[in-house]
């Protein structure tokens, strides 16, 4: 948290505070070990910027967290350049670390804070000299989970009692005040709880938890110096086993006594690989000829079921031409015989005349 703390000179104090309920709401799910605290606190400070409408570039929250390391550990200060291959690096775990974070929260990432509520708060209870005191509380609250805990509201309530009791300022009991402001006494009682033991705990001290490189980049330079110094301590730390420090002798002895290993294991391979292969080429062609069988059906099928739709057309066409030629003939006769009555009407007609 005080990787967090001390990049606020140059930003909002708000951004400071997103981003610190950022990282205890993304380490109430995951776990120090599997995620580096340094990594997770500068993602967490790139995405309050954003939230707050106070962004920065990635190179300025990379610069500032490598600064700040180089001078926690007492090594020189090196200048990043930012075609470099470890800025680049670092610029990617960046941007990996603030995916992860979007992930587990679910993009949702809206964050409310005490500190808005106490200057209202405090002027409805007419103690304006508790404003500082209780800010104070507030800033310090979250160093604690108290802000994944209790809802803002509460916590606000908790800093104003706190700051009230430490400047032994009266406030209206009856009824209690905090019933106003949708809390109750046991939840304030927790807040001022958890700020007493914070104040009593020694100055805090950053202890390395993640179970790989611990570092944000200082670190992994010194790594890859050293494994292209020494390759075969890099490929035994890789594999997380150590390398022996013995004589030649005994390296020769023990390289020996491998390859004979090895030399055995062969041989009895080479010895079971006929058998093997036999038993095994036995059951491959058992196994063809039992799937031939079903497959030669299965073509008599389908060709019979073939043979039978083509002879369904057929018949299927021998009757539409027979159903046409009786049309055709049903129309000819229809024109006969209107042609005889047209004859003999018009023979009559003349008869008449």
């Amino acid at each position: 948290m005080c990787v967090v703390d001390s990049f606020t000179q140059q930003r909002p104090q708000a951004v400071m505070a997103t981003a610190q309920v950022l990282f205890h709401r993304f380490y109430c799910k995951k776990s120090f070990a599997r995620f580096s605290a340094k990594r997770v606190a500068a993602s967490c400070v790139w995405l309050a910027g954003k939230l707050e409408e106070s962004p920065r570039r990635s190179k300025h929250i990379i610069f500032v967290f490598h600064r700040m390391e180089c001078r926690r550990e007492n090594l020189p200060i090196e200048f990043l350049d930012v075609f470099s291959t470890k800025y680049t690096e670092l610029r990617h775990d960046l941007i990996r670390t603030e995916r992860h974070l979007l992930k587990e929260m679910g993009f949702i990432c809206h964050v409310e804070h005490p500190h808005k509520f106490i200057s209202n708060y405090l002027a409805t209870l007419e103690a304006p000299e508790l404003t500082q005191e209780a800010w104070n509380l507030a800033n310090d609250s979250l160093r604690t989970t108290l802000c994944v805990r209790f809802k803002s509201e509460v916590v606000a309530c908790g800093v104003v009692y706190a700051a009230a009791r430490r400047h032994r300022v009266p406030l209206p009991e009856e009824p209690p005040w905090w019933t106003v402001f949708d809390a109750d006494e046991a939840a304030i009682q927790e807040v001022c709880r958890v700020l007493a033991h914070l104040y009593s705990l020694p100055k805090a001290q950053y202890i390395p938890v993640y179970k790989d490189n611990d570092s944000f980049s200082v670190r992994r330079a010194l790594d890859t110096h050293a494994s292209k110094e020494s390759p075969a301590s890099a490929v035994a730390s890789d594999r997380g086993t150590p390398v022996p420090s013995s004589s030649s002798q005994e390296k020769n002895s023990l390289a020996k006594a491998g390859r004979e290993k090895v030399k055995e294991n062969s041989d009895t391979k080479d010895k079971l690989l006929p058998a093997e292969l036999n038993g095994k080429g036995d059951q491959a062609a058992n196994s063809k000829s039992d799937r031939s069988e079903p497959n030669v059906d299965r073509a008599e099928e389908r060709e019979r079921s073939r043979s039978r739709g083509r002879d369904r057309d057929i018949r299927g066409r021998d009757s539409d031409h027979e159903r046409e030629r009786d049309r055709a003939k049903r129309h000819r006769s229809r024109d006969k015989s209107s042609g005889t009555i047209m004859n003999i009407s018009v023979g009559t007609t003349l008869f008449e005349m």
